[in-house]
This record gives C-alpha cells, structure tokens and sequence, in this order.
C-alpha cells in the first residue's frame, strides 16, 4: 500500500469539505413524501426520510425552523422542503437540513386549519350538548374585538338602535399578528373571571386567510371553549370560516348579524309584554265567568235537590275559590303592569323625540349627528330636526 492512510476522521471530514463546499447543494429544494417522522417534543427538534420510488434522504429540521411550521408534518405527506446538504461528520452520514417546508398542493395555512379542525373536532369541542343559549335580554354585551375598526362601530350602532338598554363592555384586542392570539386569550378569560357580561361577542372585519388566522389558533379556540359566558363568533364576511366558528355557540355571518342576534327589537319586546297583559286579563275574566257557569250548572242539574244547607256550604266555598282567584289574577297583572310601567317609563326616557319636545334641535350633516361647532364649516349644508318637522339650513359663521 503505498496510498496515504487516512484516519476515518480525515475521511469524514474531507467528505463534509466536499459536500459543503459545493454551492449547489447549499440551496436545495427537495421534493419527496415523509417517512420515518419523528417530533422530539423536548427539543422541538424534528427527525424524518424523504423518499421517492427510488431513494431515502435522511432530513432534520432543528427547532428554530420547526417552530414557524403552520401545519404538522407526518408519513405519507408529500412536502417541498427547502434547505442544504451537511455531513454529520461523526457519523459519516450526509442529510439534509430543513430550514422551510411547504405541503405539495396544498397550502400549509389550509391544511393547518384542516389538522386542528379534525382534532378538535375529535376531542368533542364542536359538540352541540357544549353550545350555551344567548340570552333574550342581554342588560350587558362584552365585545372583544379591535377599538379602531369597522366591527366595533357597527356593534354599537346596531345595539343602540335595537336595545339601547344595553351596556356593551368593550375588550380592546390585536385582531391579527403574532401578538393576536395572546390578548385575545386574555380577554376572553378576563371577561370570564369577573363575570362582566352576560354575553360575548368575538370577531373582525372581513380579511384573508392569513388575516383572519388569530381564530384559527388552537389556543384561542379552546379559551372560547372554556368560558363560561356565552360567546358568539362574528370573524370576516358571511363566506368566511374559522376554528372559532365551530368552538362558539354561535356563529355569526358578520359582527352586525352578531349584534342582531345578540339584541331584540325593543319594540317587539313592548309589544310582546302588552299583549300578554290582554292574554292574562282575558284569561282571567273567562276563568271567573268558567266558575260562574259551573255553579249554576251544580244548582240546576243536582237529581235529589240538594238540601239548602249543603247548597249554601258548597256555594260559599266555590265562591270562595273564586275570590281567591281574581285575587290571585288581579296580583299578577298588577305585577305585570308595573314591569310595562318600568319598561314604557325607560323606553320613553331614552326616546331622542323626548328630548326634541323641550325645545331642543337636532342638527346633522350628510345623516351624522353634530356634537360641537368644530364638526361644521361656513358654507356647510345641515339639517335641522326639531319635536315636528325638519328644516334644511347653510353654516354662515361659526362661534367658539
């Protein structure tokens, strides 16, 4: 042998020179289906083969890279993967090492929406005995959503106008981003712990997928889950879904039909309380008239003529019965009375057309309400709305 001897070191390490000091493998993409996967959970670390019908590629993703994976790799699963070429050198085996990865045919978000929606879904977090009614009367609306955008300003508007008996408790919330899923978390369980609303809106204007994904964080999904206080998920536009759609008890189209479902009319609700003032003072009347009936009907059908004793004993306590009745009839619909006296008196109070009998003037501009002379300038068309009619007026000068 007149070759040099190399040690097993030498070779590895002349190997790994070769391998990485080639460019074209310092900036891979390898297309392949995973065998062999391997999640080490305490260093994040990820182990797998690539395989085609002809060749096995040893791969690992460390945890750095693993961490910003949308989906969960597993066998059988065709990827992209983006990386380079390495020599273990103590092992004398060549990988390659993973720095991003892409499912073939699908995009990662998808299909991360679609893992986490079938595991949910198998642990019993979308099952209808979980789903909470949303109360008929809701005195307060907690609504965790962006302070600045279009949802919360719809939501107000909506619950003004439909029940303006309401207080909505707003929880200012991140709606996209890496810091999103976090405060959303925070304010569900905030809102939760000190019991601050009967029930719970959570949404966002309309977006993309990437857009909307805060609702598609399983953490965020599993506090919906476990709140205690109904919650309603109003995420995007009608064709929108999220994970939290399933999770809510209900879903929303958008944050608007959220408020609509979350609010009755308050004049259906006036109408409703007068009418089940007419069904119970009918109700009592016939009951009366029933009983009157009934002791006539006693007197004139008895076969043996009842002595007059036994009559006036069975009389007097029919009658008695009969007063305890109205009695008891003439309470509830004093009762009811008076919760139509409380509603009428607290509707009538929050009616803007009240205000406008003592003499005072609505003015607005292209259908906005002016609060301050700093909202309009000279030359400006308003309208006036006075108790009776409407007057349309030009902004000549303005004072302080």
């Amino acid at each position: 042998m007149n070759a040099a001897v190399l040690t097993v070191s030498q070779v590895n390490f002349f190997i790994k020179s070769l391998i990485e000091g080639d460019g074209r493998l310092q900036s891979v993409v390898v297309s392949g289906e995973i065998s062999n996967f391997t999640d080490h959970y305490r260093s994040g670390h990820l182990y797998f083969s690539l395989k085609d019908e002809k060749s096995v590629l040893k791969a690992v993703m460390f945890a750095s890279a693993a961490r910003r994976l949308k989906f969960r790799p597993q066998d059988g699963m065709k990827v992209l993967i983006r990386g380079r070429v390495a020599v273990y050198e103590p092992t004398g085996q060549y990988q390659l090492y993973a720095e991003d990865m892409q499912p073939e045919g699908i995009g990662a978000l998808s299909l991360a929406f679609q893992q986490l929606k079938e595991r949910l879904a198998a642990q019993g977090l979308f099952d209808r005995e979980h789903k909470r009614a949303i109360p008929a009367f809701p005195e307060r609306i907690g609504v965790v959503t962006s302070p600045t955008g279009a949802a919360v300003r719809d939501i107000l508007q909506i619950t003004a106008r439909r029940w303006p008996l309401a207080k909505i408790v707003l929880a200012p919330v991140l709606v996209q981003g890496s810091q999103a899923p976090g405060q959303i978390v925070a304010a569900l369980r905030q809102l939760d712990r000190q019991r601050a609303c009967d029930v719970i809106i959570l949404g966002r204007g309309g977006g993309s997928l990437e857009d909307l994904w805060a609702f598609n964080d399983e953490q965020v999904a599993r506090a919906v889950y476990a709140c205690s206080i109904p919650v309603v998920s109003a995420v995007g536009h009608e064709t929108d879904y999220t994970i939290c759609d399933f999770v809510a008890d209900l879903r929303a189209p958008t944050p608007s039909a959220a408020a609509e479902l979350c609010t009755p009319d308050w004049r259906e609700a006036l109408a409703q309380v007068l009418e089940y003032h007419q069904y119970f003072h009918r109700a009592a009347k016939s009951q009366v008239e029933y009983l009157r009936q009934s002791l006539d009907l006693l007197v004139q059908d008895s076969p043996l003529g009842l002595p007059e004793e036994l009559l006036q004993g069975r009389r007097e306590a029919l009658e008695d019965c009969t007063a305890r009745l109205a009695q008891g009839l003439r309470g509830r619909l004093l009762g009811e009375q008076k919760r139509l006296a409380v509603l009428s008196g607290t509707l009538d109070a929050l009616s803007p057309l009240r205000v406008l009998s003592r003499g005072y003037a609505m003015v607005t501009k292209e259908g906005r309400v002016l609060k301050s002379a700093g909202e309009a300038a000279p030359g400006d068309k308003v309208a006036i709305r006075l108790a009776e009619g409407e007057l349309s007026a030009e902004i000549l000068e303005k004072g302080e």
